[in-house]
């Protein structure tokens, strides 16, 4: 099957609400980009001519006709608009090279609801300082999850900003573990929580203090690698937060246990 590109003329002269899709859909591979391009021009009201490109031949005719490097293409009202992240630009404004915080904030809003939800299962209580301690705990090892799943990513982007890195480079690979097992370690909770301490408050004193001199001494426009090497996340006080969370906890679990002895 060849491409027509007669067809797409004719179709294009349609009027306004219409919208003309290119996509692969193949014995073995129906292109996921294609499928939300359809997803979206329907939610937004459109009439969708939706065109299989159902062999290799034809997809590349597509592509040589339009001067295309890739599949989906939308076109609305004689308009090529473009791929997925074209066509979602064009409804929502949104632009996958912006800065945002939304990766860290949505970890934190989880580490919540994990700790709420602990702490009203096995605690009985849900606003209690064991509550808060775990919501901590649960963001450290979230925040980790992220950051060893490409490990040498995060660490070329940790060294862009930590002053212990840049002295150290095997600190960035040390680090993802460090807070993860500080993390798991605060939630056990007792004298694990004790042994996670010392971990906490030294990264996120270190962490905190290279934040610091970037943002607002050196005033670099930076991004941060708490979410891992391939993130948007700016650095600033997000990231800041993030380490003084770690250095409060640091201090707090064997402030708490002493607390403990003492009251026993």
């Amino acid at each position: 099957m060849e491409y027509d590109s007669d067809k797409e003329n004719s179709s294009l002269r349609d009027g306004a609400g219409h919208a003309v899709l290119y996509r692969m859909v193949m014995d073995k591979h129906v292109c996921p980009y294609g499928l939300k391009s359809r997803w979206l021009l329907r939610r937004k009201g459109y009439e969708v001519e939706d065109h299989h490109l159902t062999t290799r031949e034809e997809t590349d005719a597509f592509k040589a006709e339009h001067d295309v490097k890739t599949t989906p293409q939308t076109f609305i009202d004689g308009e090529r608009i473009g791929g997925y992240d074209a066509l979602r630009e064009r409804f929502t404004g949104y632009d996958k090279t912006r800065k945002t915080f939304t990766p860290v904030l949505m970890i934190f809003a989880i580490s919540a609801l994990l700790a709420l939800a602990i702490a009203g299962t096995f605690i009985g209580a849900i606003l209690t300082l064991r509550t808060i301690e775990l919501f901590a705990a649960f963001a450290m090892t979230l925040l980790a999850l992220q950051k060893l799943k490409d490990v040498e990513s995060f660490s070329t982007m940790f060294l862009n900003y930590d002053l212990l890195a840049r002295r150290r480079v095997e600190y960035g690979y040390i680090y993802p573990f460090a807070e993860a097992a500080a993390g798991l370690l605060m939630i056990v909770g007792g004298t694990a929580g004790l042994l996670g301490a010392p971990i906490a408050l030294f990264i996120g004193t270190v962490g905190a203090i290279s934040v610091y001199k970037a943002v607002y001494i050196d005033k670099r426009e930076l991004k941060c690698a708490c979410v891992g090497g391939d993130s948007n996340v700016p650095l600033g006080f997000v990231s800041l937060t993030e380490n003084l969370v770690m250095m409060a906890m640091g201090l707090w679990m064997p402030v708490k246990m002493i607390f403990l002895s003492g009251a026993m």
